[in-house]
């Protein structure tokens, strides 16, 4: 058994309260619909992933359109929302990369490396859910909900797990 220290011990708790209050502050940020009215980051982060889906779905000659967040698909249109878009857990990633304690370049060096992978594995995500909302109807509702969802929480976690690996080098030569 590790015994562990009451400094290590005072450091998990500081990164979860951190985490915490800064989840607490940018989702309400997010919500606060003064705020919406002269910069609605999620709104304009879905439809630039949307016509990034539609260029990609036009290139596997798959038939679609777009209006705002809305792709339109033969016989589905799906809406790509908060929770859909890829920011909630680009989000739930750079918040947890900015509370561990490293070095801000380190973190910066984080947030961008994770940001990208996030959008790369949600956009693939995303033309993969039109594309079974097209050919597989049946299929679809499982697909989005349970897997799709389930897949960007483990890419996000499995991301930060990298990332600790990336901040925490350097560390033991220095003691």
């Amino acid at each position: 058994m590790v015994k562990q220290k009451v400094g290590d011990r005072i450091s998990i708790w500081r990164f979860v309260l951190t985490y915490l209050v800064l989840m607490g502050i940018f989702f309400l940020l997010m919500g606060f619909a003064p705020l919406q009215k002269y910069f609605d980051i999620n709104n304009l982060y879905s439809k630039s992933i949307v016509f990034i889906t539609h260029v990609a779905l036009s290139l596997m000659k798959t038939q679609s359109s777009y209006h705002g967040t809305i792709i339109n698909l033969p016989g589905i249109s799906l809406d790509v929302m908060f929770g859909c878009n890829g920011l909630e857990a680009v989000m739930i990633y750079s918040i947890a990369v900015i509370a561990f304690p490293a070095k801000w370049k380190k973190r910066l060096i984080g947030i961008i490396g994770g940001f990208l992978v996030i959008q790369i594995i949600n956009l693939i995500r995303i033309v993969f859910l039109a594309y079974s909302g097209v050919h597989f109807k049946a299929l679809f509702k499982v697909l989005h909900i349970y897997v799709a969802q389930g897949i960007m929480i483990a890419v996000a976690l499995g991301i930060f797990l990298i990332y600790l690996n990336y901040a925490g080098r350097g560390k033991e030569e220095a003691v």
